[in-house]
C-alpha cells in the first residue's frame, strides 16, 4: 500500500464526512454545524485534490500500480456522484444533469471493465481530466454559493455545471469511440 493508493483511499474515506457536514439538518431542516456548507466544501475540494496529487506522485515515484488504476478512477465517481445526489436532495443541481453526468460516469466505469477483461488499461484521456476539473470546479461553487464571486454578483457555479455537462458528454464520446475496437470483439 504506497503513498498514492493511501491517498486515494483517504479520498474515498473523506466522502462519508462530507455528506455528513453536507447533509445533517435538524429537525426543521436547518444547519446544526456553523459555516456547515463551507466546511463540506473544504473537505470536498481537500478530497478532490488528492486526485491530482495521487497520480502526480505515483508517476514521479514510479509507483504506478494496477489497484491505483483501477481504484483512483472508481474514487473520483465516487466523491462526484456523492456531491451531485446530496445537491439534486438539496434542490441546488437539477436531477437530469445529475443523471447525465451519473451515466457517463458508469458508462465509462463499464467501457473500462470490458477492457481490463480484453488485457486493456484505458486511462484519462486529455477529455476526461478536463471534465472532471469542470467538475470539481462547478461542485465547488455551488457549495461555496458562488463565494468569493457572489461579492461581485457573478455566478459561478451554475454556469461551471453546464460546461462540466457539456465535457462530460463529449469525453463520454471520446471514450466510445475509441473503445470501439474493442467493443467489436
Amino acid at each position: 500500500m504506497n503513498l498514492p493508493n493511501r491517498l486515494t483511499l483517504a479520498r474515498i474515506f473523506l466522502i462519508p464526512i462530507f455528506m455528513a457536514f453536507l447533509l445533517i439538518q435538524d429537525a426543521k431542516g436547518h444547519s446544526i454545524i456553523p459555516y456547515q456548507n463551507v466546511v463540506a466544501a473544504l473537505i470536498f475540494i481537500l478530497a478532490a485534490t488528492t486526485d491530482g496529487l495521487d497520480g502526480y506522485i505515483a508517476r514521479k515515484r514510479g509507483q504506478v500500480t494496477n489497484l491505483g488504476k483501477f481504484m483512483d478512477p472508481l474514487a473520483d465517481k465516487l466523491l462526484v456522484s456523492a456531491a451531485l445526489i446530496s445537491l439534486v436532495e438539496l434542490g441546488e443541481v437539477p436531477a437530469w444533469v445529475a443523471w447525465v453526468i451519473l451515466g457517463r460516469e458508469f458508462a465509462v466505469t463499464g467501457l473500462r471493465a470490458i477492457a481490463a477483461a480484453d488485457g486493456t488499461i484505458i486511462s484519462a484521456s486529455k477529455l476526461g481530466k478536463i471534465k472532471t476539473v469542470t467538475q470539481v470546479i462547478a461542485i465547488s461553487a455551488i457549495l461555496l454559493n458562488d463565494w468569493p464571486f457572489s461579492l461581485l454578483h457573478i455566478p459561478v457555479g451554475k454556469p461551471f455545471l453546464y460546461i462540466a455537462l457539456f465535457f462530460t458528454i463529449l469525453s463520454g464520446m471520446d471514450y466510445l469511440i475509441k473503445m470501439k475496437k474493442i467493443l467489436k470483439k
